[in-house]
Parts: C-alpha cells; structure tokens; sequence
C-alpha cells in the first residue's frame, strides 16, 4: 500500500494496513500506526510517531525543525495519537529542549487546512481547528476545545478545555474552560453552552457554570475574589473545579 513513487526509509516503521500516497516522503525515525492513511505530497520526519486509524492529506508537513533559532539538531519529538484528521497543508512541528521536547496531538482531533502547531504544542482530545487556526509555540489546549478560522494564539498562552473561539480571534492570554472569545485581542463572550449540550452537560451542571462565569466576568470582582468564589462554587459542582483550577495555574493572566 505504498506508491511506487513514495520514498520510506528502510528502518522507518509501518504497522498494518498503512498506506503512503504517491511522492511522499517518510524518515528514518518515523513510526506510522495501523490503518493510518497518509495521502500525497507528504513529509514525514524527525522523530515523529503517529498513531492508530489517522488519515493525513495531501502536503501536509509533519515533524520539521522547530521554528527556533536556539534548536541546534536535538532529536525532540512530534507525537500524534489515534483517529485523527489532519487536512491539507498542516505544518506541525517537533518540540524544544527548553520545554519537555515534544509537540503532542491526542486523539479524535478534526484538524483542517493550513494548521500550524509550533513547537511543544500540548493539544487534548476531541478538539476542532477551523482553516489557518495558527498556534505559537508552548501553546497548551484543552480537551474539545474549538478554535475558529484564522485563530491566531500567542506562545504560552493556553485554552481550557470546552472553550470556543470565533473567527479571527487573536489569543495572548489564558481562554478558560467553557468561555467564548471573540476580537482582536480575544474578549470573553459567555459561556460555550451549546456545545456543552451536545456533550451531555446537564441543565444543572449548565447553570452552575453559567453563574461561574458571572462570578469570574460580570461581578465586579477582582480576579483573586473571583478566584476565592470559583473555589466554594467548586465544592458542589466537579465542573467548577476545572475552571478553579485552570485558573490558579493561569501565568499569562486571562481573557478579560
């Protein structure tokens, strides 16, 4: 299943049921899971391992030199995990030694045309990256977190998980879980609450995070008050707690 015109290294690693489309090109330290489909005009390399039943389209370029000019040829690593889409023209590349060396996609990611993900990268699970979503390097996302086309997210900066983010929204502070943000620079919209419908969020666990929202943006609180609130609300919502703690972790400040 792979073209005659596709060049694979003899000590790269193909599981089951790979296919390689025509004049793509795989490394040397290149493990490629079962039932992955990598389509043409594809380059592979680094030390980069994909994962189980992920189909990559057509010029795609995956494990690449970081965009850093302190990078000086460490063997850091791009690690895509299973059932994963990643549409044309993506750019994902490999981690630093100034972080933990690695850039990470998890699983069931619907990633579309023209992504880039910098260098270490952390992105969860279940996430949706509209066209020309741009992520500088450190950039840590959340689980189902969805981000709109032409997102442009500031290095460090991180998304909590369920946030939404509209078209041509620019990031250079923390999104928390479960916010909206809109504008350049991104500003808070409400909470993301159809989306958290579509995932089974309960009418009372929707209320609940809808009055965080209000105790962290509409009242009048400063961010540490806020802070003190989420805590207690946290004690009778699990949910709450997400956002409690993203938040306690937050360095970069939040959108505000």
């Amino acid at each position: 299943m792979i073209h005659a015109s596709a060049l694979v290294h003899a000590k790269a690693s193909l599981g089951a049921n790979v296919s390689i489309g025509a004049y793509s090109i795989v490394g040397e330290h290149v493990e490629i899971g079962d039932d992955t489909r990598i389509g043409p005009h594809v380059v592979i390399e680094g030390h980069t391992s994909i994962g189980k039943g992920n189909r990559v389209f057509q010029f795609c370029s995956l494990g690449a030199s970081p965009q850093d000019k302190k990078y000086a040829g460490e063997p850091t690593r791009l690690e895509i995990g299973d059932g994963n889409t990643i549409r044309e023209f993506c750019t994902f590349n490999c981690g630093t030694t100034q972080d933990a060396g690695v850039t990470r996609l998890g699983n069931d990611n619907w990633i579309m045309a023209y992504v880039h993900l910098a260098h270490d990268c952390r992105i969860g699970d279940h996430t949706i990256f509209a066209n020309n979503t741009q992520l500088a390097g450190h950039v840590h996302v959340g689980d189902h977190a969805i981000l709109g086309g032409f997102t442009g997210v500031h290095q460090f900066v991180r998304i909590g998980a369920h946030s939404f983010t509209a078209i041509a929204t620019v990031l250079v502070q923390d999104l928390p879980p479960y916010v909206m943000a809109a504008g350049n620079t991104g500003r808070p919209y409400g909470i993301n609450a159809e989306g958290l419908r579509r995932r089974g969020f309960s009418a009372d666990t929707l209320a609940a995070i809808k009055r965080a929202y209000k105790t962290l943006y509409k009242s009048g609180l400063t961010l540490d008050q806020a802070k003190a609130q989420l805590a207690e609300q946290a004690r009778t919502c699990a949910e709450i707690g997400l956002l409690a703690e993203f938040l306690q972790d937050s360095t970069r400040g939040i959108v505000r």
